[in-house]
Protein backbone atom coordinates (compact mmCIF):
# COMPACT_ATOMS: atom_id res chain seq x y z
CA UNK A 1 0.00 0.00 0.00
CA UNK A 2 1.45 3.33 -0.69
CA UNK A 3 -1.51 5.64 -0.04
CA UNK A 4 -4.63 5.41 1.61
CA UNK A 5 -7.12 7.98 0.93
CA UNK A 6 -10.34 6.38 0.51
CA UNK A 7 -12.01 2.86 0.31
CA UNK A 8 -11.00 2.54 -3.07
CA UNK A 9 -7.45 1.75 -1.90
CA UNK A 10 -8.46 -1.03 0.05
CA UNK A 11 -8.87 -4.50 -1.95
CA UNK A 12 -10.84 -6.44 0.65
CA UNK A 13 -12.58 -4.35 3.13
CA UNK A 14 -13.67 -7.46 5.81
CA UNK A 15 -10.22 -8.84 5.35
CA UNK A 16 -8.98 -5.34 6.44
CA UNK A 17 -11.37 -5.07 9.69
CA UNK A 18 -10.74 -8.44 10.31
CA UNK A 19 -6.84 -7.45 10.76
CA UNK A 20 -7.56 -4.65 12.37
CA UNK A 21 -9.50 -6.43 15.01
CA UNK A 22 -6.66 -9.03 15.11
CA UNK A 23 -4.35 -5.98 15.72
CA UNK A 24 -6.38 -4.92 19.07
CA UNK A 25 -5.77 -7.91 20.70
CA UNK A 26 -2.04 -7.24 20.14
CA UNK A 27 -1.04 -4.37 19.52
CA UNK A 28 2.26 -4.66 20.48
CA UNK A 29 3.26 -7.53 18.13
CA UNK A 30 5.07 -5.31 15.65
CA UNK A 31 6.35 -3.05 17.95
CA UNK A 32 10.11 -2.82 15.86
CA UNK A 33 8.39 -2.48 12.15
CA UNK A 34 9.19 1.13 12.19
CA UNK A 35 12.30 1.53 13.92
CA UNK A 36 14.68 4.25 11.94
CA UNK A 37 11.37 5.55 10.54
CA UNK A 38 9.42 8.55 10.96
CA UNK A 39 5.40 9.34 10.28
CA UNK A 40 4.99 13.38 9.97
CA UNK A 41 1.14 14.12 10.61
CA UNK A 42 -0.07 17.55 8.94
CA UNK A 43 -2.95 19.47 10.48
CA UNK A 44 -4.58 22.25 8.39
CA UNK A 45 -7.29 22.27 10.70
CA UNK A 46 -7.79 20.95 14.15
CA UNK A 47 -8.25 17.30 15.20
CA UNK A 48 -8.18 15.58 18.96
CA UNK A 49 -8.99 11.56 17.90
CA UNK A 50 -7.12 11.96 14.35
CA UNK A 51 -4.19 13.25 15.70
CA UNK A 52 -3.63 11.45 18.87
CA UNK A 53 -4.94 7.89 17.52
CA UNK A 54 -2.78 7.92 15.14
CA UNK A 55 -0.01 8.80 17.02
CA UNK A 56 -0.51 6.23 19.53
CA UNK A 57 -0.50 3.52 16.24
CA UNK A 58 2.68 4.72 15.12
CA UNK A 59 4.22 4.04 18.14
CA UNK A 60 2.19 0.86 18.87
CA UNK A 61 4.51 0.35 15.89
CA UNK A 62 7.63 1.89 16.76
CA UNK A 63 7.35 4.79 14.57
CA UNK A 64 8.53 8.26 15.51
CA UNK A 65 6.35 10.78 15.07
CA UNK A 66 6.55 14.63 13.96
CA UNK A 67 3.37 16.68 14.69
CA UNK A 68 2.79 20.02 12.28
CA UNK A 69 -0.17 22.22 13.00
CA UNK A 70 0.99 23.93 9.83
CA UNK A 71 -2.58 25.86 9.56
CA UNK A 72 -1.20 28.05 12.76
CA UNK A 73 2.27 27.22 12.61
CA UNK A 74 4.11 26.55 9.62
CA UNK A 75 4.61 29.23 6.52
CA UNK A 76 1.01 30.60 4.91
CA UNK A 77 0.96 28.04 2.04
CA UNK A 78 0.41 28.97 -2.23
CA UNK A 79 -1.60 26.25 -4.27
CA UNK A 80 -1.55 27.78 -7.28
CA UNK A 81 1.02 26.85 -10.09
CA UNK A 82 3.16 29.53 -11.26
CA UNK A 83 1.85 31.99 -8.99
CA UNK A 84 3.58 35.59 -8.29
CA UNK A 85 3.86 35.21 -4.93
CA UNK A 86 3.94 38.71 -3.99
CA UNK A 87 0.52 38.46 -1.24
CA UNK A 88 -0.17 36.85 1.71
CA UNK A 89 0.99 33.55 1.10
CA UNK A 90 5.28 32.84 1.99
CA UNK A 91 5.71 28.66 0.74
CA UNK A 92 4.43 26.80 -2.15
CA UNK A 93 3.06 23.66 -1.20
CA UNK A 94 5.06 21.93 -4.09
CA UNK A 95 8.06 22.76 -1.50
CA UNK A 96 6.31 22.33 1.61
CA UNK A 97 5.59 18.59 0.51
CA UNK A 98 8.81 17.84 -0.99
CA UNK A 99 10.76 19.18 2.30
CA UNK A 100 8.36 17.46 4.18
CA UNK A 101 9.12 14.09 2.47
CA UNK A 102 12.72 14.77 2.96
CA UNK A 103 12.09 14.42 6.74
CA UNK A 104 9.52 11.89 7.08
CA UNK A 105 8.84 8.72 5.59
CA UNK A 106 4.77 8.87 5.49
CA UNK A 107 3.10 11.92 5.78
CA UNK A 108 -0.54 12.23 7.11
CA UNK A 109 -2.35 15.06 5.88
CA UNK A 110 -5.51 16.56 7.21
CA UNK A 111 -7.50 19.28 5.20
CA UNK A 112 -10.78 20.27 5.44
CA UNK A 113 -13.20 21.44 2.94
CA UNK A 114 -13.75 25.47 2.46
CA UNK A 115 -17.32 24.66 1.56
CA UNK A 116 -16.73 28.08 -0.69
CA UNK A 117 -15.69 26.62 -3.77
CA UNK A 118 -17.46 23.22 -4.65
CA UNK A 119 -15.14 22.35 -7.26
CA UNK A 120 -11.89 23.19 -5.86
CA UNK A 121 -13.23 21.42 -3.12
CA UNK A 122 -14.46 17.93 -4.95
CA UNK A 123 -11.61 17.70 -6.95
CA UNK A 124 -9.67 17.30 -3.46
CA UNK A 125 -7.04 20.11 -4.48
CA UNK A 126 -5.57 20.97 -1.65
CA UNK A 127 -4.75 16.68 -1.19
CA UNK A 128 -3.95 16.18 -4.68
CA UNK A 129 -1.46 18.74 -5.17
CA UNK A 130 0.36 17.77 -1.83
CA UNK A 131 0.41 14.21 -2.89
CA UNK A 132 1.53 15.16 -6.27
CA UNK A 133 5.08 17.15 -4.64
CA UNK A 134 5.35 14.61 -2.09
CA UNK A 135 7.89 11.74 -2.58
CA UNK A 136 6.92 9.54 0.18
CA UNK A 137 3.40 7.90 0.39
CA UNK A 138 0.28 10.35 1.75
CA UNK A 139 -2.17 9.16 4.22
CA UNK A 140 -5.93 11.20 4.52
CA UNK A 141 -6.09 12.26 7.79
CA UNK A 142 -9.77 13.98 6.80
CA UNK A 143 -9.90 15.97 2.96
CA UNK A 144 -12.10 17.96 1.50
CA UNK A 145 -14.40 15.04 0.58
CA UNK A 146 -13.69 11.74 2.93
CA UNK A 147 -12.76 10.72 6.27
CA UNK A 148 -11.22 7.13 5.60
CA UNK A 149 -9.99 6.78 8.83
CA UNK A 150 -13.01 7.20 10.58
CA UNK A 151 -15.33 5.34 8.66
CA UNK A 152 -12.67 2.35 8.78
CA UNK A 153 -13.12 2.37 12.72
CA UNK A 154 -16.80 2.37 12.14
CA UNK A 155 -16.12 -0.66 10.22
CA UNK A 156 -14.44 -2.26 13.01
CA UNK A 157 -17.12 -1.23 15.47
CA UNK A 158 -20.33 -2.65 13.32
CA UNK A 159 -17.96 -5.71 13.15
CA UNK A 160 -17.72 -6.72 16.62
CA UNK A 161 -21.30 -5.78 17.22
CA UNK A 162 -22.68 -7.80 14.63
CA UNK A 163 -26.41 -9.15 15.09
CA UNK A 164 -26.28 -13.14 14.90
CA UNK A 165 -27.58 -14.62 11.94
CA UNK A 166 -28.94 -11.38 9.88
CA UNK A 167 -27.98 -9.09 7.71
CA UNK A 168 -27.71 -5.71 9.38
CA UNK A 169 -29.78 -2.81 8.46
CA UNK A 170 -27.45 0.68 9.29
CA UNK A 171 -28.89 3.94 9.17
CA UNK A 172 -26.85 6.97 8.12
CA UNK A 173 -28.93 10.24 9.93
CA UNK A 174 -28.62 13.73 9.05
CA UNK A 175 -28.63 16.12 12.15
CA UNK A 176 -29.43 19.58 13.25
CA UNK A 177 -26.14 21.83 13.84
CA UNK A 178 -25.46 25.15 14.52
CA UNK A 179 -23.52 26.34 11.31
CA UNK A 180 -22.35 24.43 8.45
CA UNK A 181 -20.59 21.40 8.38
CA UNK A 182 -18.36 19.58 5.73
CA UNK A 183 -20.04 15.97 4.11
CA UNK A 184 -16.75 14.39 4.57
CA UNK A 185 -17.67 11.98 7.32
CA UNK A 186 -21.17 11.00 5.57
CA UNK A 187 -19.79 10.37 2.32
CA UNK A 188 -16.96 8.76 3.74
CA UNK A 189 -19.21 6.62 5.76
CA UNK A 190 -21.33 6.17 2.47
CA UNK A 191 -18.89 4.88 0.16
CA UNK A 192 -17.30 2.50 3.13
CA UNK A 193 -21.03 0.75 3.92
CA UNK A 194 -21.44 0.31 0.36
CA UNK A 195 -18.90 -1.89 -0.48
CA UNK A 196 -20.69 -4.07 2.22
CA UNK A 197 -23.42 -6.27 2.12
CA UNK A 198 -25.50 -4.38 4.74
CA UNK A 199 -28.98 -3.21 3.97
CA UNK A 200 -27.94 0.66 4.17
CA UNK A 201 -30.11 3.52 4.53
CA UNK A 202 -29.24 7.35 4.45
CA UNK A 203 -31.84 9.61 5.92
CA UNK A 204 -31.84 13.17 5.79
CA UNK A 205 -33.98 16.27 4.95
CA UNK A 206 -34.97 17.58 1.19
CA UNK A 207 -31.65 19.70 0.40
CA UNK A 208 -29.50 17.55 2.20
CA UNK A 209 -28.82 15.05 -0.22
CA UNK A 210 -24.72 13.94 -0.43
CA UNK A 211 -22.51 13.75 -3.51
CA UNK A 212 -24.37 11.03 -5.61
CA UNK A 213 -20.63 9.23 -6.22
CA UNK A 214 -20.30 8.08 -2.36
CA UNK A 215 -24.16 7.13 -1.71
CA UNK A 216 -24.69 4.96 -4.83
CA UNK A 217 -26.70 2.01 -3.85
CA UNK A 218 -27.72 3.52 -0.67
CA UNK A 219 -31.66 3.91 0.04
CA UNK A 220 -32.62 7.39 0.60
CA UNK A 221 -35.29 8.34 2.86
CA UNK A 222 -36.37 11.92 4.11
CA UNK A 223 -38.95 10.53 6.45
CA UNK A 224 -36.20 10.02 9.40
CA UNK A 225 -39.05 7.53 11.70
CA UNK A 226 -39.96 5.42 8.65
CA UNK A 227 -35.87 4.97 8.01
CA UNK A 228 -35.14 4.34 11.66
CA UNK A 229 -37.66 1.05 11.48
CA UNK A 230 -35.84 -2.04 12.78
CA UNK A 231 -32.42 -0.55 12.26
CA UNK A 232 -29.13 -2.64 14.05
CA UNK A 233 -27.24 0.39 14.02
CA UNK A 234 -27.96 4.74 13.48
CA UNK A 235 -24.88 6.91 12.85
CA UNK A 236 -25.87 10.89 13.16
CA UNK A 237 -23.86 12.87 11.44
CA UNK A 238 -24.85 16.38 10.16
CA UNK A 239 -23.51 17.85 7.01
CA UNK A 240 -24.24 21.31 4.95
CA UNK A 241 -26.10 20.67 1.54
CA UNK A 242 -23.48 19.51 -1.45
CA UNK A 243 -26.59 21.20 -3.97
CA UNK A 244 -26.50 24.72 -2.56
CA UNK A 245 -23.11 23.89 -1.54
CA UNK A 246 -21.88 24.69 2.15
CA UNK A 247 -25.18 26.31 2.71
CA UNK A 248 -27.47 25.74 5.50
CA UNK A 249 -30.53 25.02 4.82
CA UNK A 250 -33.93 25.29 6.72
CA UNK A 251 -35.56 22.25 8.17
CA UNK A 252 -38.78 22.75 9.28
CA UNK A 253 -38.88 19.17 10.89
CA UNK A 254 -37.31 17.49 13.99
CA UNK A 255 -34.51 15.85 13.38
CA UNK A 256 -32.76 15.35 17.13
CA UNK A 257 -32.63 11.87 17.90
CA UNK A 258 -33.83 10.56 21.33
CA UNK A 259 -35.20 7.34 22.61
CA UNK A 260 -38.41 7.49 21.60
CA UNK A 261 -37.57 7.74 18.00
CA UNK A 262 -35.48 4.60 18.71
CA UNK A 263 -37.89 2.41 19.89
CA UNK A 264 -39.25 1.25 16.32
CA UNK A 265 -35.33 0.37 15.88
CA UNK A 266 -33.92 -2.99 16.61
CA UNK A 267 -32.57 -2.18 20.03
CA UNK A 268 -29.87 -0.33 17.72
CA UNK A 269 -26.57 0.46 18.71
CA UNK A 270 -25.71 4.66 18.33
CA UNK A 271 -22.89 5.72 16.69
CA UNK A 272 -20.96 9.14 15.82
CA UNK A 273 -17.58 9.92 15.11
CA UNK A 274 -17.25 12.89 17.64
CA UNK A 275 -16.84 15.77 18.71
CA UNK A 276 -20.87 16.07 19.05
CA UNK A 277 -22.86 18.88 19.94
CA UNK A 278 -24.88 17.35 22.33
CA UNK A 279 -28.60 18.18 22.82
CA UNK A 280 -28.58 19.83 19.14
CA UNK A 281 -27.20 17.38 16.85
CA UNK A 282 -28.37 14.54 19.66
CA UNK A 283 -29.55 13.98 23.01
CA UNK A 284 -27.61 12.80 26.06
CA UNK A 285 -29.98 10.44 27.00
CA UNK A 286 -29.15 8.42 23.41
CA UNK A 287 -25.40 9.16 23.31
CA UNK A 288 -25.20 8.10 27.08
CA UNK A 289 -27.11 4.96 26.69
CA UNK A 290 -26.07 1.18 27.20
CA UNK A 291 -26.21 1.06 23.50
CA UNK A 292 -23.63 3.94 23.05
CA UNK A 293 -21.02 2.93 20.86
CA UNK A 294 -19.20 6.35 20.75
CA UNK A 295 -16.30 5.68 22.73
CA UNK A 296 -15.72 2.14 21.38
CA UNK A 297 -15.28 3.91 17.67
CA UNK A 298 -12.90 6.34 19.31
CA UNK A 299 -10.77 3.75 20.34
CA UNK A 300 -10.97 1.70 17.29
CA UNK A 301 -9.49 4.72 15.20
CA UNK A 302 -5.98 3.82 16.45
CA UNK A 303 -6.32 0.60 15.00
CA UNK A 304 -7.80 1.88 12.30
CA UNK A 305 -4.50 4.27 11.80
CA UNK A 306 -2.28 1.12 12.89
CA UNK A 307 -3.44 -1.65 10.58
CA UNK A 308 -2.91 1.15 7.49
CA UNK A 309 0.54 2.54 8.88
CA UNK A 310 1.76 -1.58 9.34
CA UNK A 311 0.59 -2.27 5.64
CA UNK A 312 2.18 1.23 4.64
CA UNK A 313 5.27 0.74 6.48
CA UNK A 314 6.03 -3.38 5.13
CA UNK A 315 5.42 -1.81 1.65
CA UNK A 316 7.46 1.55 1.96
CA UNK A 317 9.37 3.36 -0.53
CA UNK A 318 9.43 6.65 -2.27
CA UNK A 319 6.34 7.38 -4.14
Amino acid sequence: MKRFFSADDVTDIDALVNEAISIKKSPLLNSDLGKGKTLGLVFLNSSLRTRLSTQKAAQNLGLNTIVLNAGQEAWTWEFEDGAIMNGSTVEHIKDAANVLSQYCDIIGLRCFAGLTNKAEDTSEKVFSLFEKYATVPVISLESATLHPLQSLADCITIAEHLPNNKKPKVVLTWAPHIKSIPQAVGNSFAQWINKTDFEFVITHPKGYELDIQFTQKATIEHNQQKALQDADFVYIKNWSSFEDYGQVVPVNEDWLLTNEKLKVTNNAKIMHCLPVRRNVEVSDEVLDSENSLIYEQANNRTFAAQVILEKIVKGNGKA
